[in-house]
């Protein structure tokens, strides 16, 4: 038996690859590695077959670059992806392991990127070119991309070029290559049309098969949570609010369009969330990977394909928001974590249709996925709580306070104010942004005020609470925050689930003064007025009995309501109508106002008729006309086949009756 290979430096690989190794933090090859680099650095036809994130780009990579000759300015290796995002991902690791190898270069071509950028890279020499199929196809067809000198070529992930259609250009640019190459294929899975790529084009392969399908999602604990007619967004947002560890999240859906929607409706939730869908031109693909690793974007919500070949170490967790259609798209899906030995966590959306295809993936990963309950509010409020308590200790151990506890003190001798009021209205001025206590949840010191420790004087007249900025927030803020954490453990779901109309609202004392505001929201965004009310009634707390009259227009609309103070008005300013804010101000004069054409009245005279500039030319007919000299009409029978006479005014037909011939005649009961 075959003892394991403990070192990158027991695999002969040259010195300048070694120290590139260690600085990125490699320390032993992985199954695949081990097993691929001799054979690649004996110039052996290979046959790989591993699942994704076993580490296969180095398998390849690390012995291209070592039997790479720099001198020679043109194209010595080819590998072909089946996605621009794989591409640039592969051609990022051989510039990372090609640090202390100078002079070398590699070039990613693909579709969407220009071609004048290509052709004069290609003009200035690569030694590896790392492309997908259609463009590889451009540029041969071209005559810009020569590899008369190509010594080694290797597919990629060859079963989704397979599945996205791409296996004919794939055998097209194969047989357009140099018969004395080198060839590596991996797929994740082999079907029968890449098995006979593989006996056609490959020269007495060795074949490695890692099965990894157990080792792939070893570190990544998995979870599923089957949908009960709850909304996957409210449950989404709440997991997100209580994961341990969570540092950036790829959500997958179905549709490109779905993408853009539940990206819209995190970021309007307060995450920095973006969409990744082949609508997206590639520079800005490229834009939401680099923010996604920079640290700027916390979630992507991304398709299958869009997000092939993404490898962001900050990704620690992959949420299947929709059903993968197959379990290989699973595997795929929840590889983006947990990669290179890194933990992850992949959570899993199912509806009790789908069940059957829970079972699959399980035998799949040879791996149980454990169920979890939905987070309640008063989890998602206690993980707030914990979070901001350990927020102030790190600040308290931290920072210099000396100012701030100068201006604290000035405050007590100046105002009268206790400690601990200065430090309550702090806390809730913090937690403006991200109210500590979800919408809906009951005050949980009502009831035992002066029993809780969290409880505060009061100082008079109750704050009214400064909603969510967003308005559209699913935690909006409701009151002041004051927490009793017995009584939010003791909640239950029953409790959890009491109608909105129980909740505390905001109070609003509504003035005598009805002023008509303008609203910039009108019929071209798709504004109803029940939407602008239940707006302004929710987030203004303001009783709809006092919202007025609504006046839709194009592109704005108007409502009446009580004079606003100023603060209100600033708050509803923010709150949104389809994604838009509102921005309401008080309407200019006339501004806003439908008028109607009224109808005249029975006994209300006519107008007099302003006569026509051309009238006095033009011959009138006088009032007492004779008519009767004027001739009658010819019917003709033409029309109706000659199977009955036309009808005439003056003579009815023969054999005919009027329509009724009693003005009142009973029906007769059936």
């Amino acid at each position: 038996m075959t003892e394991p290979i403990e070192s990158f430096a027991a695999l002969n690989l040259p010195a300048p690859l070694l120290s590139a190794l260690a600085e990125v933090g490699y320390e032993t090859p992985s199954p695949i590695q081990a097993a691929c680099i001799p054979l690649f650095m004996a110039g052996r036809d290979l046959l790989g077959e591993a699942q994704t994130g076993t580490g296969k780009t180095a398998a390849f990579a690390l012995p291209l670059l070592a039997r790479l000759d720099l001198n020679l300015k043109a194209p010595q290796a080819l590998v072909l992806t089946p996605t621009r995002e794989l591409a640039i991902q592969v051609a990022e690791a051989f510039q990372k392991y090609a640090h202390h190898m100078p002079g070398f270069h590699v070039l990613p071509i693909y579709g969407g990127q220009s071609m004048v950028i290509q052709l004069r890279a290609l003009s200035r020499g690569a030694h590896i070119i790392v492309g997908t199929p259609g463009r590889v196809m451009d540029h041969l067809e071209r005559k810009s991309l020569d590899l008369s000198n190509l010594k080694s070529l290797v597919l990629d992930e060859a079963d989704e070029m397979l599945r996205m259609g791409f296996i004919d250009d794939v055998e097209w640019i194969l047989e357009h290559t140099p018969a004395a190459r080198q060839t590596a294929l991996f797929s994740a899975t082999m079907p029968d049309p890449i098995r006979r790529i593989a006996q056609r084009y490959l020269r007495e392969p060795e074949q490695v098969k890692i099965r990894s399908a157990t080792t792939t999602v070893a570190a990544i604990k998995q979870k599923y949570w089957q949908v009960r007619g709850a909304d996957k967004l409210e449950a989404l947002t709440r997991m997100l609010e209580i994961e341990e560890d969570f540092d950036a999240a790829i959500i997958f859906v179905r549709t490109k369009l779905a993408t853009v929607d539940l990206a819209d409706k995190l970021e309007a939730r307060g995450y920095a969330a973006a969409a990744l869908s082949g609508d997206l031109t590639q520079g800005l693909r490229e834009q939401v990977i680099d923010r996604l690793k920079s640290g700027s974007l916390d979630i992507v919500v991304a398709t299958d394909v869009a997000a092939r070949g993404i490898d962001v170490p900050r990704v620690s967790h992959v949420i299947n928001y929709d059903v993968p259609y197959d379990t290989e798209a699973y595997v795929h899906r929840i590889g983006r974590t947990g990669r290179a030995g890194r933990a992850g966590v992949a959570i899993l959306f199912i509806s009790p249709r789908e069940m059957r295809m829970l079972k699959a993936i399980e035998r799949a990963t040879r791996q149980p996925i454990e169920p979890i309950a939905l987070p309640t509010r008063g989890e998602v409020a206690e993980r707030r709580v914990t979070q901001f308590k350990q927020q102030i200790l790190d600040t308290i151990a931290e920072e210099n306070l000396d100012f701030f506890y100068e201006v604290v003190r000035r405050m007590e001798t100046e105002e009268s104010v206790a400690t601990r009021q200065i430090a309550a209205a702090l806390a809730f001025l913090a937690q403006r942004e991200r109210p500590l206590r979800p919408d809906g949840m009951e005050d949980p010191v009502a009831s035992s005020r002066t029993e809780s420790p969290y409880a505060v004087p009061s100082r008079g007249a109750p704050s009214r609470a400064v909603p969510s900025p967003r308005g559209e927030s699913s935690y909006a803020a409701s009151s002041a925050p004051t927490f009793d954490k017995p009584a939010w453990s003791e909640r239950s779901e029953a409790a959890e689930r009491k109608p909105r109309a129980e909740a505390p609202k905001r109070a609003f004392s509504a003035s005598g003064v009805t002023v008509r505001y303008r609203i910039e929201v009108g019929k071209n965004q798709g504004a109803l007025p029940k939407e602008i009310v239940g707006a302004i009634a929710n987030e203004g707390g303001i009783d709809g009995k006092l919202i007025g009259q609504i006046n839709l227009f194009d592109d704005y609309s108007t409502v009446e309501l009580p004079e606003l103070p100023n603060d209100l008005l600033e708050t509803l300013k923010r709150t949104r109508v389809r994604q838009l804010p509102l921005r309401i101000r008080p309407a200019a004069p006339g501004e806003g106002e439908k008028t109607f054409a009224r109808r005249p009245r029975a006994d209300e005279a006519p107008k007099a008729r302003r006569p026509r500039e051309d009238e006095a030319a033009r011959p009138r007919r006088p009032a007492n006309a004779d008519f009767s000299a004027r001739p009658k009409r010819e019917f003709s029978d033409a029309g109706s086949g000659g199977n009955k006479p036309p009808y005439r005014a003056d003579k009815k037909p023969a054999g005919t009756k009027p329509p009724f011939d009693k003005p009142f005649a009973k029906r007769k009961e059936r």
